[in-house]
């Protein structure tokens, strides 16, 4: 045991899980009850548990600008029905309850979540940022984790990888709700991959993308104010409708290659 630990840490030093059911505000709460009692409906005895993450669980959402997010865990491996009932059920979700904007479900079968591979990305995602809200707890299952060089690459050491298809999307997208989404989604990718490069020396953790950008810029002052623009637009895309351009153009390589060079890179998945 530690005397001390860095933010977001026990006093062991592993980290803490975000989260509770009771943190959900009045506003977000019936959103949280249909999320729970229709994935139940929809996928019935292939569900094994299901969980919330993001801002609606640590209790920071916003109404009208924060979205939903869903896991649902299922006790085989999800098949294409499964993530087309998935992808209805969050547009059913966003078209209903006006407090959210956008709604994003993924399914995934347990024994991956539980797989020597994922220990350090879905495991790891599942037991610490993952709140349930129905069924089994798979986090009882799972280890502990420290903030350490391992989980930084297996959680975001992909970057060099998946950067290509990030700008082919950004490029074939066509409407203005489109490109939102993807300014959101693709700005956190970036925001938390560059704070989990720092993660280690930091010595803690935090799901807040402000607090993660001023953790980076800390460490690599000369892009701390890209960082700050892509934590902005990740809260809020449709005031920055040029950036995702920008950010995928020069401050992604960068970090794609930083990453490698401290980190080393994702090990491939089967």
């Amino acid at each position: 045991m530690t005397d001390s630990t860095g933010p977001g840490l026990d006093q062991d030093g592993y980290i803490l899980r975000e989260g509770a059911l009771s943190l959900i505000t009045d506003e977000f709460a019936p959103v949280a009850a249909a999320a729970r009692e229709r994935s139940a409906a929809r996928f019935g005895d292939r569900l094994h548990s299901a969980y919330l993450y993001g801002s609606i669980p640590r209790g920071t959402a916003v109404p009208g600008v924060s979205d939903l997010d869903l896991l649902l865990a299922l006790h085989a491996p999800p098949t294409p029905d499964d993530h087309a009932t998935a992808d209805a059920l969050g547009a059913e979700l966003d078209a209903e309850f006006p407090q959210i904007d956008g709604a994003g479900v993924l399914t995934e079968g347990v024994p991956r979540l539980l797989s020597a591979p994922e220990r350090y990305d879905l495991g790891w995602f599942v037991a610490c940022l993952c709140t349930p809200l129905s069924g089994p707890d798979l986090g009882e299952r799972l280890p502990r984790y420290r903030p350490t060089s391992l989980l930084a690459r297996e959680t975001n050491g992909d970057l060099f990888r998946v950067l290509p298809g990030m700008r082919e999307r950004a490029a074939a997208a066509r409407t203005e709700a489109e490109r939102r989404r993807l300014t959101r989604g693709m700005s956190r990718h970036l925001v938390r991959t560059g704070f989990t490069l720092v993660m280690p020396r930091w010595g803690g953790w935090t799901s807040d993308l402000t607090e993660m950008a001023e953790v980076f810029g800390r460490y690599y002052p000369a892009r701390a104010e890209q960082m700050r623009a892509a934590a902005r637009a990740a809260r809020a895309p449709a005031d920055h409708p040029e950036l995702l351009d920008a950010l995928l153009a020069d401050l992604a390589p960068w970090l794609a290659d930083e990453y490698l060079a401290v980190h080393g890179p994702k090990a491939p998945r089967p």
